[in-house]
């Protein structure tokens, strides 16, 4: 709001005018009517006010959405300058005395489609760092090992009993002329007294002749945390919320004809 104040003690309020601009150029003509004209011989004076960008005009992102028409081709992250607020990154660390062990999630991966709309391309995972200690409250991060948690993967941490074990294995040349040269295995099994978990990454590099193997005891109060952290993350991972914000109220019911993967034989409408 613009206040004027004029000798005839009276204040003009001007909203904000209606042709300002984002340049401070823009000049806009108001016309004062004095206090002091009789009936007639009105007095006019005429005043510039000079325009400038108004506090009230504020700079909104908005959250990615499929139906942005600025997203890149390739992944949700691929967007022009200024569409989608800074990039956060986000992580859980547990630290032991011979370890410490992080949790990060990867975003999913989109492509565009001739239609305009958006496709995953990739899901999201959740990445392990694994670091051995190097002494006290110090740990050698030049040592560290990776593991990439798919979601069903994750599912299956989620529905870990106390006193259940898994095991995963990774190639990751897997159908490349280096494939079985490295070779990773996470085993997550109970700890003796039931109060948690045993991680344990075993890497086998062939490449670089390494052999490396970082375990770390993970608490029930621990486990829960990452479990908790897991069930939140995974529709994120799988890119249902992508899909959950492209809905409109005006989407019809049969919209997923057009996708030759569900046809038009929907259970509910049988």
């Amino acid at each position: 709001m613009l206040q004027l104040q004029f000798s005839s003690s009276q204040t003009l309020n001007l909203k904000l005018c209606p042709c300002n601009s984002l340049s401070n150029s823009k000049h806009c003509t108001f016309t004062y009517i004095s206090s002091t004209a009789n009936f007639f011989n009105i007095k006019k004076n005429k005043l510039s006010v000079k325009c400038r960008q108004s506090e009230y005009y504020e700079q909104k992102s908005f959250p990615f959405s499929p139906n942005d028409s600025t997203v890149g081709s390739q992944s949700s992250t691929e967007v022009s300058v200024g569409t989608l607020p800074p990039k956060v990154y986000v992580g859980h660390s547990i630290y032991k005395g011979k370890a410490v062990l992080t949790v990060e999630p990867r975003a999913p991966e989109f492509v565009s489609l001739d239609s305009g709309a958006f496709k995953l391309s990739k899901e999201g995972f959740v990445l392990l760092q694994f670091a051995p200690a190097a002494s006290l409250r110090q740990y050698d991060w030049s040592r560290k090992q990776v593991f990439s948690l798919s979601v069903t993967e994750i599912g299956t941490l989620v529905g870990l009993g106390a006193r259940e074990s898994c095991e995963f294995f990774h190639d990751p040349f897997k159908g490349r002329s280096e494939e079985g040269k490295v070779r990773k295995v996470l085993k997550v099994e109970p700890l003796p007294d039931g109060s948690g978990h045993f991680f344990n990454l075993s890497v086998q590099n062939k490449l670089i002749n390494l052999n490396e193997s970082i375990y770390i005891p993970i608490t029930r109060a621990e486990y829960t945390v990452l479990v908790s952290a897991f069930n939140y993350i995974l529709p994120y991972l799988l890119g249902w919320h992508a899909y959950a914000n492209s809905i409109k109220p005006d989407d019809t019911s049969h919209a997923n004809n057009t996708n030759p993967r569900y046809g038009g034989d929907h259970e509910w409408n049988r």
